[in-house]
């Protein structure tokens, strides 16, 4: 049977059990907890686009001041899953739903430590606390000290702790909770088979898009000429499979995946093979997009850069004829200059052994990261006949790209192995703020850690500041933060590619799920 009709078939079946839960599941649900319940195994499960009506009408019922209040008499469990699922979808909703949860001096009250579901649940919905939600901050800590003791256990408690859902990449988190609800007796086994058939289709399409941009890369024939450089096509596919999973995004994965691998190329120029001299030869080429200042420089290094000039106009091209933007070009060639220019002031101080402070580190080093770089790709490709000048889009939405560029810096630098940093190969926050504060390593990375959840919360306030005007790629930007995450949890997942890595790219990649 050919491909194609396979996946016809999957889509039609997928319909059909849609459209069978619709008429039972939906209705069979009558109070607020079990309607929220629903609604939050219907995300995990990866499941949103098949229901996103049904989903709408539950939580406008929930989040009236009528329902709500039902759902909060219940327990500590049924109200922190309000809160971050309302939270989650943009509804107006106030840290002030805990309160009666707080003894008189502002704390946790401790009987409300006895129940692990409970804590588990108001640990990820912390994770949704903006700048000045000190009840949330409470509630974080507050949870991670009882949950602890709960480790051993509780795998789940281990699994939250260390990555909550408000931080996770959906779609490498499917599969495992379609594993985790295959253990769950109350789940309905259409809903559980619908998910894994969507898991299926998606993964189908990601393979599709997987063997057209490796085919990009091998007709090119310049792996073996850039020796020095990572090889890492499926890893840099990987990430923008998690920034833009759904099926309807194949143009955004394939444009991601080559920008990723040539931010990789790149930033392997800057690290291990150039001189300063050809360096700035180099950044200036870029800067000005003009072939004629890379005469002198190494073949490789010319290599690199026509791979990049070509590339780049192939995918501005593409971008201006599915999308309908206008002087593509001219904001693609200023990001990849901008970002040249990052990475060659690195290469400066890493010349002259200097070590910047934290806070210079990472004024530079949220450009750097490539943040910005994917952050207009995302913009270019997710957007439909565009109403706004590219630059008044960049402009209006500048803060939530610096946020989630400096959590994928941060993610990147805490990736870093300690035999590295001893090495000090390259600038990184550890390193700068080990030597800024002369504190040691470990204390280093707890506090980029602190860093990180002070930027979440940024990213939380800014999107309940926006909420009414929201752009939709916003969440696809935020989901470049999530992947850094999901990539860098174990070490450099653009580095060794070990057991774990393999692993994962197997599971997400490669292998179907099994269907009834």
């Amino acid at each position: 049977m050919e491909f194609s009709s396979q996946e016809q078939k999957y889509e039609k079946k997928a319909q059909k059990l849609k459209d069978e839960l619709i008429s039972d599941m939906f209705v069979d649900v009558k109070d607020p907890l079990s309607k929220l319940e629903l609604v939050d195994c219907i995300l995990k499960l990866g499941l949103a686009r098949y229901f996103e009506e049904e989903i709408k009408e539950i939580l406008n019922n929930i989040s009236s001041a009528k329902n709500s209040s039902s759902c909060m008499e219940r327990d500590l469990y049924a109200t922190a899953l309000c809160f971050r699922i309302l939270r989650q979808h943009g509804y107006e909703v106030s840290q002030d739903m805990f309160v009666g949860f707080l003894n008189e001096n502002g704390k946790f009250k401790a009987s409300t430590a006895s129940n692990v579901e409970a804590l588990v649940e108001l640990f990820e919905a912390s994770n949704l606390g903006s700048e000045g939600d000190n009840i949330l901050n409470e509630a974080r800590l507050f949870s991670i000290r009882n949950l602890k003791s709960y480790f051993a256990k509780n795998s789940d408690c281990n699994l939250a702790l260390n990555l909550p859902l408000h931080w996770t990449a959906e779609w490498y988190d499917i599969k495992k909770q379609i594993f985790k609800y295959e253990k769950n007796d109350k789940i309905n086994s259409k809903l559980l088979e619908l998910a894994k058939l969507n898991f299926n289709i998606i993964q189908a399409s990601h393979q599709k898009d997987l063997k057209e941009i490796t085919r990009w890369w091998l007709e090119l024939g310049i792996t073996d000429k850039l020796s020095f450089s990572r090889d890492r096509m499926v890893e840099s596919f990987l990430y923008a499979g998690g920034v833009a999973f759904e099926p309807q995004h194949g143009s955004l994965r394939k444009w991601l995946s080559k920008v990723i691998k040539l931010v990789l190329i790149i930033d392997d120029v800057y690290d291990i093979y150039g001189s300063l001299e050809d360096l700035e030869c180099f950044t200036n080429a870029v800067i000005r997009w003009n072939p004629e200042e890379i005469k002198d420089l190494p073949e490789c290094m010319k290599i690199c850069y026509w791979t990049l000039f070509n590339t780049t106009d192939e995918i501005a091209v593409e971008i201006q004829k599915e999308k309908g933007w206008n002087s593509v070009s001219t904001h693609l060639q200023k990001a990849w200059a901008d970002f040249c220019k990052s990475l060659f002031l690195e290469a400066m101080w890493d010349d002259k052994g200097y070590t910047p402070s934290l806070e210079e580190y990472l004024d530079n080093a949220s450009i750097s990261s490539s943040g910005p770089l994917l952050s207009l790709h995302v913009i270019l490709g997710v957007e439909n006949q565009p109403t706004k000048d590219v630059s008044e889009i960049l402009e209006d939405n500048k803060d939530i790209i610096h946020y989630t560029s400096l959590i994928i810096r941060l993610c990147n630098d805490q990736g870093t192995s300690t035999a590295e940093l001893e090495r000090g190969d390259a600038p990184s926050s550890i390193l700068c703020y080990m030597r800024q504060a002369n504190v040691s390593e470990e204390v280093a990375r707890k506090h980029i850690d602190n860093i990180i959840i002070r930027t979440w919360r940024k990213i939380n306030s800014y999107c309940i500041k926006n909420t009414s005007f929201l752009e939709e790629f916003v969440k696809y930007i935020i989901n470049e933060a999530r992947v850094a995450h999901f990539i860098y949890q174990h070490g450099d997942g653009f580095g060794v590619q070990d057991g774990q890595h393999r692993k994962r790219v197997l599971s997400n990649l490669i292998e179907p799920l099994a269907l009834n």
